[in-house]
């Protein structure tokens, strides 16, 4: 195995060539050709020494030599990072699974690092990727669940590399990542980020759900697609690309031939397609000439249950299953190939890493450690890296999250019913070995202090966590409502309100069941029925802003404008700024007779946007409620001039012009209101 200046270093012969020759007609002119000719004797030896290093060790072992270290520039190597979504580690051929072919992974593993014993501090797509992109832990740079932006404050691998004189470019397979919307801020430091289209979640005419692909998804082969024309476009380097692969994630569906081939498991035909889309990737790459000088690194974002303990999917507990993902390095030069690394890493440090390779320094935040001393000779007496894992994904569900520490071939896990296991003896996490004040307990815990102590204030479970549901007990639940999530996305109305009332079953008091069940009678149009689920769901989580303004709608829509008024209310309180809540508000006061307390939330909706049509509709009619037709007027004939087919708008132009007695301009505006309406 060799050394880690074979990784960080780099040397050209062609420039050490042309160094000299400037050198020896620089002596020639200076110290005569005598002492020139010693010199450029000398010089030789060297050369010939450095390029016989170079012909044995390679290039980067050359570099040592001359005491070059690598620089950001032209001479830095391009960074090709590439995260396969829900990747098991013991479901990849090189890793031992003999049920799915993925000769690209296996080639690419070949050619350069394979860590047995690769870790992710997070089994949630968003949060796992920011830990990825930041070498930061979940709690430290705070993205816990989905929406939620990346602080300024945490500097990204883009920011630091583009910098540096990068090229940068994302390209992801799934509206989760999507930084207009559920990943606000991971686009920070990219040149490109390939955005889903802003209408891509638009219902079709008959207001479904469009096909998944384009709108929640796209195949692995398409996100490659978009990367190599960007890669055509933007040729000169150095390149910092980051393509994110979706396909394994739930549901699966692999297209032809491995649709057919893995039919009986198509989570490995997905794993297949997506190492195929790899292979395209790669090819490229060596193909425009890139690929040599590249560190390559490939892993993936979490793992996937697949029935194990109960969890169907990923995302609730933190055992293996979810946490153990590949990890494939491929360095400049192809140095250490082949080689197979058994100590225990972690996603934190794969920042690190490449900013090792790439020569940028690294800021002192970061939560891991490079990789490259441990493809030194001695890597086998190298210590295991801790993992600190976390989930907040249960808190989704009003029940607690986890934390688990995985150290020493053992596995921690703070829940309301704590978890420990031994791996080497219960790799499958089975057997609980939990037992209060044992020497082991009382380490773990000790140990697990150690890691929240680096953590910001106020980032872990509160005290009023510990005190909510065990996931443990709720897994069944959870399955039946991610079932249900799927099956609404897919239109399939009837198969989530069976599957809803399965979890309802399991748990009367799910409030996100029946939120769930609430909203998909809503889009039914049986108000009474979802808002009798919408209630119970706010009764059982008065906190949830979402659930209080779709209560609202349910009682607006059946007619219970006092009911719908109070929802409203309490929705605004908890989150001020939603703009519907405020337009539907308004509306509700206008029916209740109320049009000052109309005007005031369609003023206030018009701070938000001054633009909204609805909002300047809503409060010219509050006006004109209030027999205030010159203030509504203006504002009325402008919006009318912009939009002169708007037949509400000069329903409500012709009041005013009524209320200031302006008879024939009142009839003209009506006039053209009802040509319209006939339309």
């Amino acid at each position: 195995m060799g050394s880690r200046s074979e990784v960080c270093l780099s040397f050209s012969f062609l420039a050490l060539a042309s160094l000299i020759s400037r050198l020896i007609s620089t002596l020639e002119t200076v110290i005569g050709w005598a002492l020139m000719r010693r010199t450029a004797i000398f010089l030789g030896i060297i050369v010939v020494f450095l390029s016989a290093v170079n012909a044995v060790f390679g290039p980067a072992v050359g570099a040592a030599a001359w005491g070059q270290t690598t620089t950001p520039g032209k001479s830095s190597p391009d960074v090709y990072l590439i995260t396969i979504d829900t990747l098991r580690a013991d479901h990849v051929g090189c890793y031992g699974y003999k049920d799915v072919e993925t000769p690209a992974l296996d080639a690419l593993a070949a050619d350069g690092v394979r860590f047995t014993e690769a870790f992710t501090h997070s089994p949630i797509t968003n949060t796992s990727h920011i830990t990825i992109l930041t070498g930061l832990l979940p709690s430290v740079h705070g993205v816990t669940d989905f929406g939620v932006p990346l602080s300024p404050q945490h500097v990204t691998a883009a920011e630091l590399l583009k910098k540096q004189g990068y090229q940068t470019a994302a390209f992801i397979g799934a509206v989760i990542l999507d930084s207009n919307t559920l990943a606000p801020g991971l686009d920070r430091g990219f040149d490109f980020y390939d955005n889903f289209p802003a209408t891509a979640d638009t219902p079709d005419a008959t207001g479904k759900n469009k096909e998944r692909w384009g709108r929640v998804e796209r195949r692995a082969m398409t996100v490659v697609d978009d990367a190599e024309a960007w890669f055509d476009k933007h040729r000169a380097g150095p390149h910092f690309v980051w393509v994110h692969m979706y396909d394994p994630h739930d549901p699966y569906e692999p297209p032809s031939p491995f649709l057919e081939k893995y039919k009986d498991h198509l989570y490995d035909g997905e794993i297949a397609y997506a190492d195929s889309a790899v292979a395209n990737w790669i090819a490229f790459l060596k193909k425009a000439g890139v690929y040599d000088n590249a560190i390559i690194i490939v892993t993936g974002d979490h793992g996937e249950g697949l029935g194990e303990h109960g969890e169907d999917t990923h995302g609730l507990f933190l055992y293996d299953s979810t946490l153990h993902i590949p990890l494939i390095v491929k360095t400049p030069g192809a140095a250490h190939r082949g080689a197979v690394i058994d100590v225990q890493v972690r996603t934190t440090d794969i920042l690190p890493t490449i900013l090792s390779v790439t020569g940028v320094a690294a800021p002192p935040e970061l939560n891991g450690e490079s990789l490259l001393p441990l493809l030194d000779t001695n890597a086998g007496a190298a210590a295991n890296r801790e993992l600190f894992g976390e989930t907040d994904y249960p808190l989704r569900w009003g029940w607690a999250p986890l934390r688990a520490l995985r150290a020493d071939g053992t596995k921690w896990i703070e829940a309301p019913r704590p978890e420990l296991y031994d791996l080497q003896s219960d790799p499958k996490e089975l057997k609980n070995l939990y037992a209060p004040a044992t020497a082991k307990v009382q380490a773990m815990q000790a140990e697990m202090a150690k890691w929240k102590a680096k953590l910001p204030p106020q980032s872990g479970p509160s005290k009023a966590d510990e005190s909510l549901p065990d996931p443990k007990d709720k897994i069944g639940v959870q399955n039946f409502l991610h079932d249900a999530m799927l099956a609404s996305d897919d239109n399939r109305t009837n198969d989530a309100r069976v599957f809803l009332e399965k979890a309802l079953q399991l748990d009367p008091n799910s409030p996100s069941a029946l939120r769930q069940l609430g909203e998909l009678e809503l889009a039914a149009g049986d108000f009474a029925k979802a808002a009798a689920h919408l209630k119970r769901a706010c009764e059982l989580r008065p906190d949830d802003s979402t659930a209080t303004f779709e209560l609202g709608e349910a009682m607006e829509k059946s007619g219970d404008f006092a009911g719908a008024r109070d929802a409203l209310e309490s929705s605004l309180k908890l989150q001020p700024g939603q703009m519907p809540a405020r337009l539907l508000l308004g509306r509700v006061y206008l029916q209740l007779k109320d049009a000052k307390n109309a005007q005031d939330q369609f003023e206030a909706a018009l701070l938000v946007d001054s633009n909204n049509s609805e909002g300047r509709l809503g409060l010219a009619e509050a006006q004109i409620e209030q027999h205030d037709f010159a203030g509504a007027l203006p504002d009325l004939e402008a919006f009318t001039k912009a939009d002169p087919r708007n037949a509400a708008g000069l329903r409500l132009l012709a009041r005013a012009y009524r209320g200031l007695h302006r008879e024939q301009d009142a009839k003209r505006a009506e006039e053209r209101a009802a040509a319209l309406e006939k339309k």
